[in-house]
């Protein structure tokens, strides 16, 4: 049975990218057939794993009617990617069709046969993008810095998610709220984590063990093409983002034993 799960927060800047392209490629390294899909309007996903995100058919002209999925996915080594661009950011005004929160669910029901996991990125804003995203999936990773202001965003997809499930996907969990650039020497940082295990349990979530440190190798992978767990594995973010890999890939696809 396929998993789509969302990586999500309204707030830029968290590593929302950084999470899903660790995703994508850290589960194909583990055997498992991937997706990503750039909901992104930035099209920052596909630029982190190699892909020329100029002149390619985007997961808009998908939604659009005008290419199939299949013209449209793009085959990577690090796994498939269906890409975006500034085009999507008219999906509000442009997508008016009754039952449109459910455009994305329809994409991947008509592709489950050929993925075992389906991992989103998101804009960062809770609009009409977001909402599919939400609808079609099974679960919703939260990463967030160790800083207040990022509470107060989740409080806002606290809102969101419970309207979702109201209305549209009554089996919608939070997977975990995720800190990334973490640093536990600081005051702030485990006040703030404090904090968020209260938030994660009003939304029946935990905050993950996993906890992303921060580290120049990073910023450096999406510039050639990475994600950082191909860039530069014996990194510590890669070793923590291979934690989140190892949370979302389950006994299904186990990690490989060392030699």
């Amino acid at each position: 049975m396929s998993e789509v799960i969302t990586v999500t927060n309204q707030k830029g800047g968290v590593g929302k990218t950084t999470v899903t392209a660790a995703l994508v490629c850290g589960l194909r390294q583990r055997g498992a057939r991937v997706l990503g899909i750039d909901l992104d309007p930035q099209g920052n996903l596909a630029f982190s794993l190699g892909l020329d995100i100029g002149g390619s058919d985007t997961i808009y002209d998908v939604l659009k009617g005008a290419k199939s999925p299949y013209e449209a996915i793009a085959h990577t080594e690090y796994g498939d990617v269906l890409s975006s661009d500034i085009m999507l950011s008219a999906a509000e005004a442009e997508f008016t069709s009754p039952r449109r929160e459910f455009m994305l669910h329809q994409l991947i029901s008509s592709l489950k046969a050929d993925y075992d996991f389906f991992i989103i990125d998101t804009p960062p804003a809770l609009n009409l993008l977001t909402i599919n995203a939400y609808v079609a999936s099974t679960g919703l990773i939260i990463p967030m810095e160790a800083e207040v202001l990022s509470l107060v965003g989740i409080s806002q997809i606290q809102d969101t998610v419970e309207a979702v499930r109201a209305s549209f996907n009554p089996d919608l969990k939070v997977i975990g709220l995720l800190f990334n650039k973490f640093n536990a020497r600081l005051t702030l940082s485990r006040e703030v984590l404090e904090m968020a295990e209260e938030v994660a349990a009003q939304l029946g979530s935990r905050v993950l063990p996993a906890k992303i440190r921060r580290g120049v190798d990073v910023a450096m992978a999406p510039a050639h093409g990475q994600s950082v767990l191909t860039y530069k594995p014996s990194s510590k973010p890669a070793a923590d983002l291979m934690e989140v890999v190892n949370i979302i890939a389950g006994p299904r696809f186990p990690a490989p034993e060392r030699r």
